[in-house]
């Protein structure tokens, strides 16, 4: 009797429990749309779907393994850096969520329990451009061989000043296009003055005419290959894998001058079709008053020989910089055999800080890391980044460890970029923040930093 009473009270118990299975309608689909969506829909960069049920059901044993190892979001900064507003770190809890849904079966559940679905704008991240500049003529790419960087002047028409809150740079053909950059090109800034507004110009002719005004202005307008582009006009948006649209706090914004051209840089590389591209940017200008201007900087080198089979091939490069900014974010950048990159802040009062770590570089993930807390950076300031390279066999994306490796814009050669935005005054310059000034009776010879 006992007994039988016993078991009569375990299995009240058992019926008295909860039971909870995890749904995709109503447990995880809004961790889909918080974490995934935005890059997982058509049109964007992720290979396939995952706005329905029927999408996401397919791919369910990879969605477990993408999340429990880690691989997905993607997020490459070591926990030890400082904060990132943008941290993309799946919280453990929703790693369960997916996990438990595929090992469930992945049932759907009631689709009355789904959150209402994001209202995406399809073509942009940002919402409706108030203005969409684009390449007039479309680019044909050739089913082989080598690209140079081409260099394509638009016009913005402008009148007046604009201040820029969100901007966005999309390639009309992403198979084809490896990464966009565009510049601001102010009224009276020679950089590319021969270019025909429209007409495709590639890169061999920019970097010559670079070398023609290094010698016109000494004041830095130029600093050798692969770097010119950087000091002749402020970069509004770039595109390349995992890349975000840029977007600015309220009071902070891209100034474009009245009158300025927007000069794209689009990277191209064949795939073994023959293909079309019309790269656009879009904008959406600021609605309230405008306090701060955001400027990008690079801290960057191109004197480096990463000698072959190095396994750890170190790269410095450093920025004091000329008057006082605030740090907003940081964008490493190399290549395929980039490994490990660094951000430390060193003051003027002698104290060091490390800002940023990527002890696992991924060349197919071009992330921006948002400062949760801009850091305020005085004159004076020395930003010294640090890479490694892997140029070894155990590389599995090493394009030839057999070779001597030098800076160079394909992707088999190398670079070293530390990409950051600050925020300044409105009447500061990149120029302010990068090249001492000088006295008026002084004259200078040379340029770079």
């Amino acid at each position: 009797m006992r007994l039988f009473c016993l078991s009569m009270f375990s299995v009240a118990l058992a019926a008295a429990a909860p039971t909870t299975q995890v749904t995709f309608y109503k447990d995880v689909l809004p961790v889909l749309q918080k974490n995934c969506q935005t890059c997982h829909r058509p049109g964007e960069a992720a290979p396939m779907s995952l706005l329905t049920y029927d999408e996401a059901r397919p791919w369910a044993k990879s969605i477990k393994q993408a999340v429990v190892t880690k691989k997905m979001p993607p997020w490459f900064a070591d926990p030890h850096s400082v904060q990132f507003s943008n941290d993309r770190s799946m919280p453990q809890a929703e790693i369960d969520t997916l996990v438990n849904w595929v090992d469930a079966g992945s049932p759907a559940g009631n689709p009355k329990d789904a959150p209402k679905p994001i209202n995406w704008v399809e073509g942009w991240r940002i919402g409706k451009p108030d203005v969409v500049l684009s390449m007039p003529v479309a680019f044909s790419v050739p089913p082989s061989g080598t690209i140079d960087y081409q260099y394509i002047v638009v016009p913005t028409g402008f009148t007046e000043d604009k201040y820029v809150q969100m901007a966005e740079a999309r390639p009309g053909n992403p198979a084809v296009v490896h990464h966009i950059l565009t510049f601001i090109r102010e009224p009276g800034n020679p950089w590319l003055r021969n270019l025909k507004p429209g007409i495709p110009f590639d890169a061999r002719e920019a970097e010559r005419e670079a070398a023609e005004n290094a010698a016109r202005n000494p004041r830095g307008q130029g600093q050798g290959r692969g770097q010119q582009a950087i000091s002749f006009g402020d970069n509004v948006a770039g595109y390349a894998p995992g890349t975000m649209p840029d977007i600015m706090k309220p009071g902070e914004a891209k100034l474009i001058p009245a009158g300025s051209d927007i000069i794209f840089q689009v990277h191209y590389t064949a795939n073994g079709t023959a293909g079309t591209d019309i790269s656009k940017l879009g904008l959406v200008f600021a609605k309230g008053p405008v306090t701060k201007r955001v400027l990008s900087l690079a801290v960057t080198t191109a004197n480096f020989a990463i000698p072959p089979g190095d396994p750890n091939y170190e790269v410095r490069a450093k920025m004091t910089l000329q008057d006082d900014a605030t740090l907003i974010n940081m964008l490493p950048h190399m290549h395929f055999r980039g490994k490990d990159f660094s951000y430390r802040v060193t003051y003027p009062s002698g104290e060091s800080e490390m800002l940023l770590e990527v002890p696992h570089y991924d060349f197919n993930w071009q992330l921006t890391y948002e400062l949760a807390k801009p850091k305020v950076l005085p004159k004076g300031t020395v930003i010294d980044c640090v890479a490694h390279y892997d140029n070894s066999p155990n590389n599995r994306f090493n394009p030839d460890p057999t070779k001597e490796v030098h800076y160079g814009e394909q992707t088999w050669e190398e670079m070293m970029f530390g990409f950051f935005d600050v925020s300044v005054p409105m009447n500061v310059t990149a120029m302010d923040l990068m090249m001492p000034k000088k006295a008026p009776a002084q004259a200078s010879s040379g340029a770079g930093f």
